[in-house]
């Protein structure tokens, strides 16, 4: 009986051994999540977006601190008259990086390791199957020994309470009559706090994300392509999107906008190239696409002019868009003051637009997101005679006591700045 005992006791040890291992792996920062939550809106590992390619920052950066200070606060380092700052922020359009204060060296670290491992499709593809398989199985080893251990604990467990009724029973020592484990009060109690807990979190949680839409995908009459446009064909988006700057609408372009092009381009010839996919996997005919944009804008391809009645009307009609981005009616959001005045990249919203073959609301727009954003965004403030009033704020950049200045500082958390 002592050595059932001694047994389970090792069996028991060895297992949170390996429990605590496995727990330092999962504790250690998520570079790949990390960088789609913080990064992926503005960079691409592999290539050029609205900032530059990320894979291989650690050796071109002076130092591991010189980036973890550039991501901590690049206004604050390009105001310090950093010659590679300076250059790099000047390459860029002069447009600053967001600062990420929160996030941690460690955390930092760990989004490098990641884009420094992600692979080209094409190099991807080549890998071996049996490499593949090994990689893993080896992944899977410590997961299957982990429950294999908890089994034989179990098991031993119940020998050892079986061997103890029988010494007891052939000592002629009272046998205490066993409760099932799902009978005991404690048991109980714990359950049902359990539950609670997870039924209280999912009310919550649903309660919260009510109204909301990420990740919404509608279809839309017509299957447009913002990669061919604004990716491939680098179409900028203030062209179709006019108000974006100007005003508190972005505007959804009529189809005269889009017949700018179209009365040339009737058909669709980059199907080798880049062939059009819906996200349940249809294969999409993009010169029928076009042939749909014709027959809302009234136009005749033959005739290469507009249809007309009687009277001389074009015999158009408004394509039905469905509206993707819906923020609640008591939320006052206005563009040309995130764009224009702001400087604000339209990815930082709407996430990587140039690449989305059909639109989806990439950001949750929920008012903590938009508060987070205001307590980490710097105001761009040189060169912006919007800010020019903010004499305070100058000053004390000038003299380095402050090295940037958030939407925050200048009253951006305020009630009334987003309900009237």
């Amino acid at each position: 009986m002592l050595l059932i005992q001694k047994i389970t006791k090792s069996a028991l040890s060895l297992f949170v051994i390996l429990l605590l291992s496995q727990f330092s792996a999962f504790a250690a920062p998520d570079g790949q999540a990390l960088f789609k939550a913080n990064c992926a809106s503005c960079h691409n590992p592999l290539k050029d977006a609205t900032g530059p390619a990320l894979q291989g920052v650690d050796k071109r950066v002076p130092s591991k601190e010189w980036l973890h200070k550039w991501v901590h606060n690049s206004a604050g380092v390009i105001a310090s008259g950093d010659k590679y700052a300076n250059d790099l922020y000047n390459k860029w359009g002069k447009t600053a990086m967001t600062a990420f204060p929160n996030l941690s060296d460690e955390e930092i670290d760990a989004v490098v390791t990641y884009v420094n491992s992600v692979k080209a499709p094409a190099a991807a593809a080549k890998k071996e199957d049996t490499a593949a398989s090994k990689e893993d199985g080896g992944s899977w080893l410590y997961p299957i020994i982990t429950l294999a251990l908890l089994g034989l604990a179990i098991i031993l467990w119940r020998v050892n309470k079986s061997l103890r009724r029988v010494v007891n029973t052939a000592e002629g020592l009272p046998v205490k009559k066993e409760i099932p484990f799902y009978r005991h009060k404690v048991i109980i109690a714990i359950i049902a706090i359990v539950v609670f807990i997870f039924c209280g979190f999912f009310i919550v949680n649903g309660g919260i994300n009510m109204g909301r839409q990420q990740n919404y995908m509608p279809e839309q009459p017509i299957f447009y392509s913002h990669k061919v446009h604004a990716g491939i064909n680098q179409i900028n988006c203030l062209y179709c999107h006019a108000g974006a700057e100007k005003s508190r609408q972005a505007m959804v372009p009529s189809s005269n906008v889009c017949m700018n092009c179209h009365k040339g381009i009737s058909e669709y010839t980059g199907a080798a190239d880049h062939p059009l996919v819906n996200h349940e996997g249809k294969t999409i005919d993009g010169t029928a696409e076009i042939q749909k944009l014709y027959t809302y804008a009234g136009w005749d391809p033959v005739k290469k002019e507009y249809k007309r009645d009687a009277a001389g009307n074009i015999l158009a009609k408004p394509i039905e868009w469905v509206k993707i981005h819906n923020l609640a009616d008591h939320v006052y959001f206005n563009h040309s003051q995130h764009t224009k005045v702001g400087q604000i990249q339209c990815q930082r919203c709407h996430g990587p637009i140039e690449e989305m073959d059909e639109v989806y609301q990439f950001a949750p727009l929920s008012m903590g997101w938009c508060v987070n954003c205001h307590r980490q965004t710097n105001v761009q403030f040189e060169s912006n005679n919007y800010y020019s009033l903010y004499q305070k704020y100058h000053a004390e950049l000038k003299e380095g006591k402050r090295t940037g200045v958030t939407v925050e500082d200048i009253g951006g958390l305020e009630c009334q700045k987003c309900h009237y």
